[in-house]
């Protein structure tokens, strides 16, 4: 036990010294606190008239305080009290450089917290004082029953899935190929096994890939992370404070918070991913260069790349899932382009937690074929499903202009498909901004009805997992970094109080970087959710009663859409036919990978 002088050396403000007070006395210690009103030298006096192993001092007001403090100083050392006292300094002038330059034991500044001075006090680590609970992963869909609720849309859903999956029957695509043969890679046996297996992976690539994986000619502004570099980030990493030391999520209330990575670099990413894991991020999204879905066959070998977005290879998924928390989860995106199957496949082998796959998005807004995106996709839904992997299926077709109720009629069509072959879908709406809210109105008045309603129209049909993405408040976000946060923050409360599962966040430089992401913008929107989180607290945004027209209007846009999708014999057809978005939305049925489905006998 402790004897402790705390001092409010401020003229009114002594809040903190009182917490600090508090905390101590619960843990034993013996406190006595002056009230902040008393003349420096009545406090030296009452300093030097007891036996104290401590000297608390806050100081809060910035004016003048190094000469006030240096005269305190001096005071207490004329007064002999430096000779049986420790004297600790505290308060938002303060700095841990000027507390030693004015001669003080120890200083702590604005950052530091309760937990640093009561660690310091009892002489040990304030890791060890309040260190986490060990976090447990959470799994979003495990409460889940994905009953569907609305009898029309159910015998529609089941429809579509129905004939979506006898239509893939018998069918294959160079994609799926690859990824059976990368499997047999992965086990092969002997060196002369593997050799002959990567010739035949070779034969259904590109010339690009080809090059970079037989010849080692990667594409230009690529190149191998060398060993060097990878054992220098994980030294740099060894023995940092644990995760979770700041929190995001007032009393760790939902939603989960995910973050994108994808600077090119698996190494970048990392640290960035760290940072924020210290700030309370519980998940981040893998994102691949776009020139990669456009190509068929995927580089091998830990790879960093000079432009956006990052390679998707087993190494690379494998360093970033290996340097992460355990607890923290992993997305990796494969919802469109060429390598849909493989890229499932290569996430669950590198431990990652989810996937991301759209069969309606993929092939509307992301450009590949309705025909091949389909095949592939539900060979990447029985890939996760096998590695009890969930999968969320991005809306972003919205943002071509796709209507609201077409996407959302794509997510459950799509989330169908998937149970039906015992996968574990994620429904993830846009809640944001996008090209037919801005011609029709719906946001005209707020920003929060319309989006409140996609969220109430989807509860109403089904018991899904919802994850509004990606990100949030896409298009209200400027070059103002102040302003994308707070409309980041706003965003995030809604979908607090709407009760969803997760959601996206962007950094505050997202949309206007001209490059890497920068690790300040990051923090912006954390904190920015984090005060957001802290201020709503258990209560909640309310929307108005045109939330209710609107929900109406989306359920019936969403029955509507799923009866025409229902007419045409299979998913693809559906699309090609402009049923879940049309040249006049904006949305045009993608064309990479036309004429690669293959019959099998």
């Amino acid at each position: 036990m402790k004897k402790i002088l705390c001092v409010p050396l401020d003229p009114v403000h002594d809040v903190g010294i009182k917490l600090i007070r508090n905390t101590l006395a619960q843990r034993g210690h013996q406190t006595e606190l002056l009230s902040p009103d008393l003349a420096m030298e009545e406090v030296v006096r009452r300093a030097a008239g007891g036996s104290f192993d401590f000297i608390l001092v806050s100081r809060t007001l910035g004016y003048g305080v190094a000469e006030l403090l240096a005269r305190f100083v001096d005071l207490l050392d004329a007064a002999g009290v430096r000779e049986r006292s420790k004297i600790v300094i505290g308060g938002k002038p303060v700095t841990p450089e000027l507390a030693a330059e004015l001669g003080f034991d120890k200083g702590f500044g604005e950052h530091a917290t309760i937990d640093d001075v009561i660690a310091y006090i009892e002489g040990q680590e304030a890791r060890e004082l309040s260190a986490p609970a060990t976090r447990r992963k959470p799994d979003i869909t495990e409460r889940f029953s994905y009953a569907i609720h609305e009898p029309r849309a159910k015998a529609l859903m089941e429809t579509i899935a129905e004939r979506t999956i006898a239509w893939t029957k018998g069918r294959s695509s160079p994609g799926i190929r690859r990824a059976r043969l990368r499997e047999q890679i992965l086990a092969a046996g002997s060196d002369s096994e593997r050799s002959r297996l990567w010739e035949s992976y070779n034969g259904l690539c590109d010339g690009p890939i080809i090059e970079g994986n037989k010849l080692r000619r990667l594409p230009q502004g690529v190149r191998p992370v060398r060993d060097s570099e990878a054992a220098a980030l994980k030294t740099l990493l060894a023995g940092r404070s644990p995760v979770g030391a700041r929190g995001i999520r007032h009393q760790g209330s939902k939603p989960l918070m995910f973050k994108f990575l994808g600077s090119g670099c698996p190494l970048m990413d990392i640290l960035h991913a760290k940072v924020c894991e210290r700030y309370g991020i519980d998940g981040f999204l893998i994102i691949n260069p776009s020139w990669e879905a456009r190509n068929e066959g995927l580089l091998d070998g830990l790879l960093t790349h000079e432009n956006d977005g990052t390679i998707t290879s087993g190494q690379n998924i494998r360093l970033v899932r290996d340097l992460l928390n355990p607890a923290t989860l992993l997305t990796v995106r494969a919802h469109r382009g060429l390598n849909t199957p493989e890229t499932v496949l290569l996430a669950a082998l590198g431990g990652a937690d989810l996937t991301k796959i759209n069969l309606v998005y993929g092939s509307l807004g992301a450009g590949t074929d309705p025909e091949r995106l389909t095949v592939d996709g539900l060979e990447a839904m029985r890939l996760a499903a096998k590695a009890s992997m969930g999968f969320d299926i991005p809306g972003n077709d919205e943002l071509s202009g796709v209507p609201a109720w077409k996407t959302l009629a794509g997510l459950l069509i799509t989330t169908a498909i998937g149970r039906a072959v015992g996968a574990s879908p994620i429904l993830k709406p846009l809640f944001c901004y996008g090209p037919h809210i801005v011609l029709h109105g719906q946001m005209s008045k707020n920003f929060a009805d319309y989006n409140v309603a996609k969220v109430r129209a989807l509860r109403s049909i089904i018991d899904a997992p919802i994850w509004p993405g990606e990100p949030i408040a896409f298009m209200t976000q400027t070059e103002d970094r102040v302003q994308s946060a707070n409309s980041t923050s706003f965003h995030a409360s809604l979908a607090a109080s709407a009760g969803v599962e997760a959601i996206t966040i962007a950094s505050t430089d997202e949309a206007y970087s001209r490059g890497p992401i920068s690790l300040a913008a990051r923090i912006d929107s954390i904190r920015a959710v984090a005060d957001a989180s802290r201020f709503v607290g258990d209560a909640a945004f309310q929307p108005t009663h045109e939330a209710d027209r609107f929900t109406e209007e989306l359920t019936n846009g969403i029955i509507a859409t799923l009866e025409e999708v229902a007419r045409h014999d299979s998913l693809p057809q559906a699309i090609a036919a402009g049923a879940l978005g049309n040249a006049e939305d904006g949305a045009y049925a993608g064309t990479f990978g036309r004429g690669t489905v293959l019959k099998e006998n």
